[in-house]
């Protein structure tokens, strides 16, 4: 088991419990999955780009990810049915929160001028999304198996009922949200 997932069940359930006055242990919120998304927009004419975010992403999450494709053609993109567009992964249970506790303790202290993730970033379902500009954060990805530096969008699911849950679970998990001014 892992350090997020021994906190959340000894500190986190119960803090959650008395701050939202749960009645029981199951309806606290909980991390369901995390999602790694890369849209890699020059794959349309540089196939070997692929390649590059496949490396990052499988070094980052510790697993193959799935390469997406176009649903349909679009002339002004230059895009045909069926072209690889992007790549993701989707982490869940022991790896979700080794990824989630490597995210909060090394990548983002390594991110330049960090003040913390914007608080914006709810979508009134309790879930979070983030960007991040660049994949090297992550000490993992070397930068010379790389072509360039890429960014990539990190989805946190929960099952939180509204956004004030989902933000006092990812802070309770240690979440450096940005501090209103």
């Amino acid at each position: 088991m892992s350090r997020k997932q021994d906190q959340y069940r000894k500190e986190i359930v119960p803090a959650m419990m008395g701050e939202f006055k749960y009645s029981s242990s199951m309806q606290v919120p909980k991390l369901k999955k995390i999602v790694l998304n890369v849209g890699v927009g020059e794959a349309v004419n540089n196939s070997k780009a692929m390649d590059f975010v496949v490396y990052a992403l499988s070094q980052m999450s510790g697993q193959k990810p799935v390469v997406t494709k176009t649903k349909k053609s679009i002339a002004t993109y230059k895009t045909r049915k069926g072209i690889p567009i992007g790549c993701m992964v989707t982490m869940r249970n022991e790896r979700m929160y080794e990824f989630f506790d490597r995210l909060v303790s090394i990548a983002l202290p390594r991110v330049r001028d960090f003040r913390g993730v914007p608080i914006r970033g709810f979508d009134g379902r309790g879930s979070y999304t983030m960007g991040l500009k660049e994949q090297i954060v992550f000490p993992e990805v070397v930068m010379e198996k790389l072509d360039k530096v890429r960014g990539l969008d990190i989805t946190f699911v929960t099952d939180a009922k509204t956004d004030e849950e989902g933000r006092a679970l990812l802070t309770h998990l240690g979440m450096p949200f940005r501090k209103a001014a």
